[in-house]
């Protein structure tokens, strides 16, 4: 399983119901991050990328999209060029557990709204958060939490948001600077996790599954 190298997914969204939608979806490898975002046609500063870069020290690259269905098209497109090629696991920090998880079953759901197709079908997938709460001792269990009582080595600071729904409300105004660089910052520390956990839990602590769907949809 190490052998895999670990690629980080979260997404920001506009809430939780089923017609609420994604704002930002973010990728994250060892190189740098991957983020895709949604201004639902309102204008972005065509220097948004350059402003996210400076606060960071490993590459964001960015692409901006008018309205959803496009950001799915451009993530699929993405998935099939790069991680599908890769000898890669996507790992997630809550995206899809046993008793739900939120990332994947959102994504799904927004997919089948624009009738598009499943980009995850040839990766594994892990939810690192399974295993911080059954093989270590801490007393949270959000990702920041986690990630602070456990690494807390500077990835947080790039967040701007002390809360997840705050960047609802910044989406909402046009902040999308630092929903992205919130983004960003949880996506860096699912990898963060997933290295801690890599290094001190055995194979066996580790719950693989397929993302591959049982129809291709055709």
């Amino acid at each position: 399983m190490s052998t895999l190298a670990t690629i980080a997914f979260d997404i920001e969204t506009t809430g939780f119901s089923t017609t609420d939608q994604l704002t930002v979806v973010g990728f994250d490898a060892e190189i740098g991050s991957r983020v895709f975002l949604n201004t639902d046609g309102s204008t972005c500063a065509p220097t948004i990328e350059q402003c996210v870069n400076e606060r960071l020290t490993t590459p964001v690259t960015l692409s901006v999209h008018d309205d959803e269905g496009a950001l799915l098209d451009a993530v699929k497109k993405f998935v099939d060029a790069t991680i599908a090629q890769r000898d890669a696991k996507l790992v997630a920090y809550n995206g899809e557990t046993w008793k739900g998880g939120f990332d994947l079953p959102f994504f799904r759901t927004r997919l089948s709204h624009h009738e598009r197709e499943w980009p995850f079908a040839e990766l594994p997938y892990i939810d690192v958060m399974e295993v911080f709460t059954s093989r270590f001792n801490t007393s949270e269990n959000s990702l920041t939490g986690v990630y602070d009582e456990l690494v807390a080595s500077g990835h947080g600071t790039v967040d701007p948001f002390t809360d997840s729904s705050q960047a609802v409300d910044a989406w909402q105004t046009g902040d999308f600077e630092a929903v992205i660089l919130h983004n960003v910052a949880d996506i860096r520390r699912t990898r963060a996790l997933m290295n801690v956990a890599e290094r001190y839990c055995s194979k066996s602590d580790f719950s693989m599954k397929s993302l591959e769907p049982v129809s291709n949809g055709r």
